[in-house]
């Protein structure tokens, strides 16, 4: 029985998703990450712009 256990945990690791090969949810947040900005859920900081919007619209996406 407890070889299968580890055949079950060896499974799932094989099977398991590459971290970032997934499409993005949110197009916007794939274009606001790919013109080198980031996304944040309050004000952006003070050097830094509000440029559009992540995350369908929740989220503002900074730029310097």
């Amino acid at each position: 029985m407890r070889i299968l256990y580890l055949l079950f945990a060896v499974l799932v690791l094989l099977f398991q998703a590459a971290p970032g090969s997934a499409d993005p949810l949110f197009a916007d947040t794939a274009e606001c990450r790919s013109q080198g900005n980031f996304c944040r859920a309050g004000p952006c900081p003070p050097t830094f712009a509000a440029l559009g919007s992540c995350h369908g619209g929740l989220l503002k996406c900074c730029s310097k």
